[in-house]
């Protein structure tokens, strides 16, 4: 029998299903809803400290940032796009799609790693949410910041997330489509304003960087696309069988691309007068620094609820990881864990930390390393994959035919762990530097790819342990589904 029962329909206004395939009559979405849910993943002011980080750390020119800003949201949210596709296939949220690949207890370990990086992506953006809810007090009220403020505002902020990642699918929809009106407007008029008070001779003069350097500004600005991969079909299991899977990668990239571009740009540009920009602790005070009170102040609010989306969905994939992991519990419910970590992690990187960029981009480093190794082994399956069985993802005991060995795919189980030590060997962070990060691929910070490429290669060459696949349910193989 399933240990894992079916809990509930998802068309109500709190989200009930767990991780349970969407069967066919709720499978009611669009394609084009995936435009705004991947435009609110990325509003986020941190975009424009990655920016600056660009031209101050990399020290790129603004042509060489153009084309990092251009180059990252396609090729991480390239890579969603496509895994997304296991989503309208399967039904099933990506972490239980897993359990297809590498048998149910397998999939414990890349789901313990997944879930454990979660912690850190929604420690940030509570550290950034919280930062814009202090800058906006002191702003208006001239409230500065002190240790029990810093308290309130994260536990305002995780507590808001908590709620409207609980919620739901549909709750998600409705704050991200909202969200993204709000923050392309104001985002045109802080546009307008930079472009009629930023010396254009200074931005235009510097002098460009290395080739090594705008690469690894790439895997940088990418890294956190590449977080969302094993998310991806959390938000596509709603879509129908027949829903086109080029235009699902289109308005993956599309989504991100119209936030990401501007963004890092715009920090580029706000770095050339205020080089400070990158190597400050508070990663968002300095808009109030560089822009007026009156357009600071709404910039920040609206940036605030794009900061709490994305950590809402990044905990509504983090509550189906726990499930998988055979935490006992509602999805709602298992979202808790992460706003706890949340609470606990924030407030050290507030008060203890005295390098919040440094901690972030050494973050962003590892992330990418650690989901590349189950992007490359999870892709080549679907390559080859025709159909899920909805009941044996369910199925967490020998009767499931995603047992394998054991419970264990040995050959998902090689690839991905040789993948994980790859990607670690030629990747060097602030607190840890692998034996090959001094070859040109580590210097570029390119061992996230390392860890794809390695992962994909090892796995298509591994011999094959068939699953007692369900019957053909007329889903096209993946090269004819993305010619949709």
């Amino acid at each position: 029998m399933p240990a894992e029962p079916a809990d509930g329909a998802a068309e109500t206004a709190i989200e009930t299903r767990g991780l349970e395939p969407v069967p066919d009559s709720e499978r009611s979405g669009r394609v084009r809803e995936l435009v705004p849910t991947w435009v609110a993943a990325n509003i986020s002011v941190l975009l424009l400290t990655m920016g600056a980080g660009l031209v101050i750390f990399n020290k790129l020119n603004i042509w060489q940032v153009l084309v990092v800003a251009i180059a990252a949201p396609v090729v991480s949210y390239g890579l969603v796009g496509l895994i997304s596709i296991a989503g309208k296939r399967g039904g099933a949220p990506g972490m239980a799609l897993s359990r297809a690949v590498f048998g149910q207890r397998g999939n414990l370990f890349p789901g313990a790693l997944i879930w454990v990086a979660r912690w850190g992506w929604e420690t940030i953006n509570a550290v950034s949410g919280a930062y814009a809810v202090l800058t906006v007090l002191d702003l208006l009220f001239g409230v500065r910041s002190s240790t029990p403020l810093i308290v309130v505002t994260l536990l305002f902020f995780v507590g808001c997330t908590f709620v409207v990642s609980g919620l739901g699918i549909n709750a998600l929809r409705v704050c991200s489509t909202w969200s993204t009106y709000l923050f392309g407007a104001f985002s045109v008029l802080v546009l307008g304003y930079l472009l009629f008070t930023t010396d254009w001779s200074a931005v235009f003069g510097k002098p460009a960087g290395s080739s090594a350097m705008m690469i690894a500004g790439i895997g940088t600005i990418a890294a956190g696309g590449i977080s969302w991969v094993p998310s991806g079909p959390d938000f596509t299991r709603y879509l129908p069988r027949n829903a086109s899977s080029r235009g699902m990668v289109g308005a993956t990239i599309g989504g991100a691309g119209v936030v990401v571009l501007p963004m890092v740009l715009m920090g580029a540009v706000m770095a050339v007068g205020t080089p400070d920009l990158a190597t400050a602790q508070d990663p968002v005070s300095f808009i109030g620094e560089l822009l007026p009170t009156w357009i600071a102040v709404p910039y920040l609010l609206i940036a605030l609820v794009g900061m709490l989306l994305i950590n809402s969905m990044s905990m509504y994939s983090a509550g189906f990881t726990a499930q998988t992991l055979g935490i006992k519990v509602p999805r709602a419910w298992a979202v808790s864990v992460n706003a706890v970590i949340s609470l606990i992690f924030g407030f050290l990187l507030m008060v203890v930390a005295t390098s919040f960029f440094g901690s972030f981009i050494s973050f962003l480093t590892l992330l990418a390393v650690a989901f590349s190794a189950w992007i490359g082994v999870f892709g080549v399956d679907m390559l080859r994959r025709t159909a899920y069985d909805g009941p044996a993802l369910l199925d967490t005991t020998r009767t499931s035919a995603y047992w394998y060995k054991g419970g264990f795919a040995w050959q998902a189980m090689t690839a991905w762990g040789l993948a994980l030590v790859v990607g670690l060997l030629f990747t060097k962070v602030d607190w840890f530097g692998g034996p090959l990060a001094s070859t040109w691929i580590g210097e570029s910070g390119l061992g996230w790819a390392a860890g794809i490429l390695t992962s994909a290669a090892l796995y298509a060459a591994l011999p094959r342990t068939a699953p007692v696949e369900p019957a053909a349910t007329g889903e096209p193989e993946l090269a004819e589904s993305l010619s949709n």
